[in-house]
């Protein structure tokens, strides 16, 4: 009898959770619209496996092989708030919302690598992965805020890999991840190829897993010179039991530097999942360095700059806060992990009269 009350128990609870993550499901799909002159436009490139057809959510359906390429352009509203993706109604508007202004698809990878080696002053890019249940619309807006938010001036590769963009998707995700890294490991093998190439890899959630895989399979092949490209790693609430996290780091070797893991310990997102997953703490809520002890891993915790947007999964980027205090330490560090500690609680500071 109490185990069969425990079992119900149990499945009550895995419905209540993903009635939570139900929930916060986006359902916004990208729009053109007509150019605003106070709009200001970011660049993105985008690798992703997902048909240029299919923005919107790909729950239950078989996965494509191969890869499209294409640039588009992002228009951000001159009302623009700091952390917010302002996300259009059924009339999108350039003047109030992000619009997409123009798409231009890439015959193949040969030519993206030419295109965004012609848009960057220097050797760099910045190459985002998106999280769970999230579509191809949700990672080019997102991408495009963080670039206005964080001044980005180097050209920003999204990698958009085949998340089901609806909250069912969990396992089908986590598969999806691995089923991605081959895809992601060439990719960034030509964006290194030609000398004095590197590239910086932010991750968020389920995308921090990718590029955690990513890298370790491109340690035991041998491939150092990926490796060696990679001018710094910062995961945000990165979505890895912290266990497979180090077996990961250890088979990866020496990790590339800087090496930033961004926490909040109010991530319910992340608590959710690891209710899912057998009642483990996430990477994203680790509380001290213990968990990453002698990687050559810098944590930092953003759990008092979080302002409740987006369940917390997503605070150094949705946070104004968060963002203001991200960017006066970059700026301090000269875009390195100097001016960060090895284990780091941010606090809230308030914010100057002009």
């Amino acid at each position: 009898m109490l185990k069969a009350m425990t079992f119900r128990f149990g499945r009550v609870s895995l419905f209540v959770a993903v009635g939570f993550l139900t929930a916060c499901a986006p359902l916004q799909t990208a729009k053109r619209a007509a150019p605003n002159p106070a709009a200001t436009i970011e660049e993105i490139f985008v690798a992703t496996p997902r048909s240029l057809s299919a923005t919107g959510q790909a729950f239950g359906e078989q996965r494509p092989r191969g890869m499209n390429f294409f640039k588009a352009d992002i228009s951000i509203p001159p009302t623009h708030e700091t952390g917010k993706v302002e996300w259009p109604g059924e009339t999108p508007d350039a003047a109030t919302d992000f619009v997409v202004a123009d798409t231009h698809v890439l015959r193949d990878q040969s030519q993206m690598l030419r295109a965004v080696r012609k848009a960057r002053a220097g050797g760099e890019t910045l190459v985002f992965v998106h999280g769970y249940n999230n579509t191809l619309s949700d990672g080019m807006y997102r991408m495009a805020q963080i670039r206005a938010d964080f001044d980005i001036t180097m050209p920003t590769v999204l990698f958009s890999w085949l998340s089901a963009g609806d909250p069912r998707g969990y396992a089908y995700d986590r598969d999806s991840v691995l089923f991605s890294r081959d895809d992601f490991v060439e990719m960034l093998d030509g964006l290194t190829s030609a000398p004095g190439e590197r590239v910086f890899l932010l991750a968020h959630s389920m995308g921090s897993h990718l590029v955690m895989e990513s890298l370790r399979q491109a340690a035991l092949r041998g491939d150092t010179d990926i490796l060696s490209r990679i001018s710094g790693v910062v995961l945000m609430s990165p979505d890895i039991d912290p266990d497979l996290f180090r077996r990961q780091a250890e088979a990866i070797g020496p990790l590339p530097q800087p090496f930033l893991i961004f926490t909040s310990r109010q991530d319910r997102a992340l608590s959710i999942a690891g209710f899912i997953t057998g009642r483990k703490q996430r990477l994203g809520l680790v509380d001290g360095p213990d968990k990453v002890k002698g990687l050559n891993v810098k944590v930092v915790d953003f759990t008092a700059l979080a302002d409740g947007e987006g369940y917390n999964h997503f605070v150094p980027v949705t946070s104004p806060a968060a963002v203001r205090v991200l960017r006066g330490m970059i700026n301090h560090a000269g875009e390195r992990a100097s001016a960060f500690g090895d284990y780091m609680v941010l606090e809230t500071q308030p914010v100057l009269s002009e």
